[in-house]
């Protein structure tokens, strides 16, 4: 949960720009790809993390721009990646504009449950950061080198003059 307008922001910072750069490295080729017929395409995930954005800060009653819980999936990587990096920007925009530390208290109804701002706040992290670890297993499935989020990925230990980790 955070206290902080500011600690939030340094969080999400560093996560919106993990974020963009795996929507970066997406091609319009690869956006089907999929675990199984029943699981969400590379496209659907991807589009899935940009719309909660505003989706989840709306129960807050943060106007965040950008797209709409309901609107299509686009064909194009490009797009998404677009629509992702204008809801982050806007989500610190409206943070900044109408919230203060003490509004981190506030409790909101969310998804059946009461939840501070605070938590809500920790809760979108949360969620695009598990949304993401999905995305990169479909994005290795579908050929494309992941860049180390945590730490080097596999690909860049090498690079790092490092033996990559036995598998």
């Amino acid at each position: 949960m955070y206290r902080s307008i500011d600690d939030f922001i340094a969080s999400w910072d560093y996560e919106a720009s993990a974020t963009r750069k795996l929507f970066e490295l997406l091609r319009d080729d690869v956006l089907p790809q999929a675990v199984n017929d029943q699981g969400r395409t590379i496209a659907r995930l991807a589009w899935h993390i940009a719309q909660t954005i505003p989706e989840m800060m709306a129960l807050t009653g943060l106007q965040v721009t950008g797209l709409g819980a309901h609107d299509p999936v686009p064909d194009h990587s490009a797009s998404i990646a677009e629509a992702y990096k204008a809801a982050a920007a806007s989500l610190v925009e409206e943070l900044r504009r109408h919230w203060t530390d003490a509004t981190l208290t506030q409790m909101d109804d969310m998804y059946g449950e009461r939840w501070s701002r605070g938590q809500t706040l920790a809760a979108l992290i949360a969620h695009q950061t598990h949304h993401r670890g999905q995305l990169t297993v479909l994005m290795r499935q579908a050929g494309l080198i992941v860049p180390g989020i945590y730490g080097p990925a596999r690909e860049e230990w090498g690079a790092m003059g490092i033996e990559p980790p036995a598998v």
